[in-house]
This record gives C-alpha cells, structure tokens and sequence, in this order.
C-alpha cells in the first residue's frame, strides 16, 4: 500500500486520542459522523466545480482534501484505506458492467 495513505492513516487513528481544541481531525471525530459526511459533501463539490474550471492545480488540491476527509471517515467508522485498495484490486480485471451486475446478485 503507498506509504502516504499508510502514514496518513496512522495519524489519524492517532488524532481519535487527541483533545478537539487541539486537532482539527480530533475536532472531526468530537462532531460526529454527520459532520464529517457534510465535509466530504462539501469537498466533493469544490472538486466537481474544481474539475469543471479546468485548473489542473486546483483539482489536485480539492481532489486531496476530499480523500482527506474520505479518510477520516473510514478511520471514523474503523476501516483503514488497506480496506478500499482490496476492494479496488478485487475489481480489477472485471470490466465495469460485470462489476455492476455482481452488486445487484
């Protein structure tokens, strides 16, 4: 797995330790899921508006806040990225129909 997700998550199972004041991610985890989702909601927007501007430099930085917060969701809800890189090598190999259509057996 990428060092940086690696390392990444690390942190932010560290961070569920920390006091709210002291952490923006402990601040995060402290509000509850709702906000984290509002937050990946709302990362996901700037990076569809990011995407539609054509700012090359500007997708990368929305894209990386919205895996960002993706991020401390699964730490939220105790998944790890290791987890959604399975998943994706499960799929590799199976075009995106078949993929679709095992989903709905």
């Amino acid at each position: 797995m990428n060092d940086t997700l690696s390392q990444l998550a690390e942190v932010l199972e560290q961070r569920k330790q920390q006091s709210a004041d002291k952490s923006y991610v402990a601040s995060l985890y402290a509000k509850g899921l709702d906000t984290i989702l509002k937050k990946i909601g709302e990362e996901a927007t700037e990076t569809v508006i990011a995407a539609k501007n054509g700012d090359k430099q500007q997708i990368i930085y929305e894209t990386a806040d919205l895996w960002f917060h993706c991020m401390v969701m699964l730490a939220n809800q105790d998944l790890h990225p290791k987890d959604v890189l399975q998943e994706l090598e499960r799929r590799f190999g199976l075009s995106g129909l078949e993929e679709k259509a095992q989903r709905s057996q």
